[in-house]
Formats: structure tokens, C-alpha cells, sequence
């Protein structure tokens, strides 16, 4: 009967149409919304929530590290970035909930580096190969604009083909500049969530999602290149809550994203708190490397901390860049933003070559050089 229907064009005509709608109702399934992704490099919120929703099959997460790993090899090769990360003060102004760092936390020893504490880091992580060196601390008002500039603009004078980061939190759009102008190159800013109310549960009312995002824009402007990121599995943190994150950071167009699980700390009050998974970061890794295919994008120290393996996998997912830690080994146990953190007890050369072996295991090979991410000519 519907062979003999679809005779008459009128009727084939309602058929195909009510054919397409109902084809258009299908929900598309992972694979799908993965190759959408790589060639749009864009989805709708729907197709990020379907993405990070759970269970995924085996299948889907091949195809997803797969298709990232192309869009990685095809902007990078096979090389991974080494930085070498100074953590130069435990000293922070911010009561962040989630922080083993915060200005309440009266369980830790605070410590600051010297400038020359900081520069022998960077003598010896020069002399190691390190051409990329990143200073990280907390808000500590002891460091201010001038000192920061003094020790940038030190670091930029004896190392004049290395890239200086730092990550040192919130401050004024003339602070930026002139840390620009000391000879700072790139800028580390996560703005940990990017839904106002969730922000609120994890930071005290004192801080705001809106300034923190503000403080991002402007590091763009003045010429950062500009990293923002997130925690994964955070307290209370919801699946629409990170297609918020992706909104923004497609808004934002960052340079470097870093994300990592979230990690639960002892001396918060998120110590009880489940730690976030291996897979929804690793997922979250293959989607941002679709979304941003020259970002440079880290397999970060919690991915180790949560898996023996962590970081290899972050690099299969998607991710080209590791940070070893070069800091003095007295201070490393000082400087746990959370509980577990590997490589406090590991020295630099040791680490160093520890990472270089653990790459090429899985067929890459670790580059010391700057590792610039590669701007366009219309790009900020």
C-alpha cells in the first residue's frame, strides 16, 4: 500500500517530509556530535551536554582521543612542551574554599622565595634545557608590582630566548601591563567556574566570577598569551555549569587552558569531598583539543596525582604540554594547593628525564624550546 501511495507526488511529498521531521528528531549520539565538533569546532549546548554526560562506551572514547590526537599532531607533531614550574610563595590574600593555600588554612608553614632563590631556579633549569619557566604563587601582597617586574625584568635580562608565565592570581589591569612590559610573555589565570552561583560556592563573597573573568579579557588585550581553566568534578559543580565554561572559553579564545580534577585538600572544608574522576577530565581534554585546535593544553599535575599514568593519558587525549616542578625540594611539601600532589620528593634533572622517558614510551618527544602558541595574524 505505501509503495502504491508513493506513486501519487503529492503523497510521496508528505511522506519525505514527514520522514525528514521525524529524522530530525533523533538525538544525534556521541560519535555524531565528535565529528560535528572536529569540523565545526563549535556545538550547541545540547551537544556538550550530551558529551559530558555519562556512560560512554569504548568505542566513543577512542573515537573522541582519536580524532583529537590528529587535530593535535596536525598543529604540533609529536612534540610535547616542557615548562618549568617555580611555586615562589605559599603566602595567598583569598580564602578559596577548595585551596590548601587559603589565607584561613593555619595548618601549613608559609615560605617565600627570594629573588636570588628564584633565579637560581631558572639557572638551573636553564642549564637542564627549560626555555619556558613559570613562575606560580599565591596572592601574596608582599610581591608587589614592583618586586614581580624586578624579577621578570631580571630573568628576561639573563634569558633572552626564554618565555616567562606567571600565575599569580587577580590584579589590576596596570599591574598586567607592567609586567608586559618587564618582559612577561604569558599569563595563567583559571577562572574556576563560570556560573555565577557555583563560583559563590567556592570562593568567599569577597571575590566575584564577573572580575575574575574581567581580569582575563584585559591580559588578552594588553597582549598575554592567556591562559584560563577549571577544576573538574568541583564541589557542586553541574554539567551545565561546564557547557557554561566552554561558552566562555569559546568567547574568550584563550592561548592555554589548563584543567585538572579537582582534588580534595585536608584543612578545607571540601575535605570529605569526592575527588574528580580520570574520565570526565580526560573527556573534557579530547573536547577542548576539538574546540581549540592550536590551544596549547596541559596534562596537568592533579591528572598525575589522581593515576600513575595520568599525565601519558592526558597526552593521548589530546593535551601537549607538561610542567615539571624545578622549585627548591625543601619548599615543594609547602605548596599543596591539594592532598596527594606527586613530584615534591623528585629533583629537577631527575624528573626531567623521568618525564622524557615516560613520553617517548608512548611515542612523543619532549621539546624544550618556548613552544609558542601560534598566532594567527588577525589574532590577539
Amino acid at each position: 500500500m505505501l509503495q502504491e501511495n508513493r506513486k501519487n507526488p503529492e503523497l510521496q511529498k508528505e511522506f519525505v517530509i514527514t520522514e525528514i521531521m521525524y529524522m530530525s528528531k533523533t538525538p544525534m549520539n556521541k560519535i555524531e556530535w565528535i565529528q560535528k565538533l572536529r569540523e565545526e569546532e563549535n556545538l550547541p549546548s545540547e551537544g556538550y551536554e550530551q558529551l559530558l554526560r555519562s556512560p560512554w562506551s569504548g568505542e566513543e572514547e577512542e573515537f573522541l582521543y582519536t580524532n583529537a590526537r590528529e587535530v593535535r599532531i596536525k598543529n604540533y607533531g609529536h612534540s610535547i612542551y616542557m615548562r618549568g614550574l617555580i611555586e615562589f610563595t605559599n603566602y595567598c590574600r583569598n580564602d578559596c574554599y577548595y585551596c590548601g593555600i587559603r589565607k584561613s588554612n593555619c595548618h601549613i608553614t608559609r615560605y617565600r622565595l627570594t629573588k636570588e632563590e628564584i633565579l637560581a631556579c631558572c639557572e638551573q633549569g636553564y642549564r637542564i634545557g627549560y626555555r619556558t619557566f613559570v613562575l606560580q604563587g599565591g596572592e601574596d601582597g608582599y610581591f608587589t608590582d614592583e618586586r614581580i617586574c624586578d624579577i621578570v625584568g631580571e630573568i628576561r635580562h639573563r634569558y633572552p630566548d626564554c618565555a616567562i608565565t606567571l600565575s599569580i592570581g587577580e590584579r589590576a589591569k596596570e599591574s598586567y601591563q607592567a609586567f608586559f612590559d618587564a618582559g612577561a610573555n604569558r599569563y595563567l589565570l583559571r577562572q574556576e567556574t563560570s556560573n555565577s552561583f557555583h563560583y559563590g560556592k567556592l570562593h568567599p563573597h569577597t571575590m566575584s566570577m564577573e572580575h575574575r573573568q574581567q581580569c582575563l579579557r584585559d591580559l588578552k588585550e594588553i597582549g598575554f598569551q592567556t591562559g584560563c581553566g577549571i577544576m573538574v568534578g568541583s564541589p557542586e559543580q553541574k554539567t551545565e555549569y561546564i557547557v557554561e565554561d566552554l561558552m566562555f572559553m569559546k568567547e574568550l579564545n584563550p592561548h592555554m587552558i589548563g584543567i585538572g580534577p579537582f582534588i580534595p585538600h585536608q584543612d578545607t572544608c571540601f575535605a570529605s569531598e569526592p575527588a574528580g574522576t580520570l574520565e570526565d577530565t580526560l573527556h573534557l581534554l579530547g573536547i577542548l583539543r576539538l574546540m581549540f585546535p592550536r590551544v596549547l593544553l596541559p596534562a596537568t599535575t592533579a591528572l598525575g596525582s589522581i593515576h600513575p599514568r595520568g599525565r601519558e593519558m592526558g597526552v593521548l587525549a589530546g593535551a601537549n604540554i607538561v610542567m615539571p616542578n624545578i622549585s627548591p625540594l625543601e619548599v615543594r611539601e609547602k605548596y599543596r594547593l591539594y592532598d596527594g600532589k606527586i613530584g615534591i620528593g623528585e629533583e629537577a634533572v631527575r624528573s626531567y628525564q623521568n618525564l622524557c622517558r615516560r613520553m617517548e614510551a608512548i611515542g612523543y618527544e619532549v621539546q624544550m624550546g618556548r613552544g609558542d602558541y601560534p598566532r594567527n595574524s588577525d589574532e590577539k
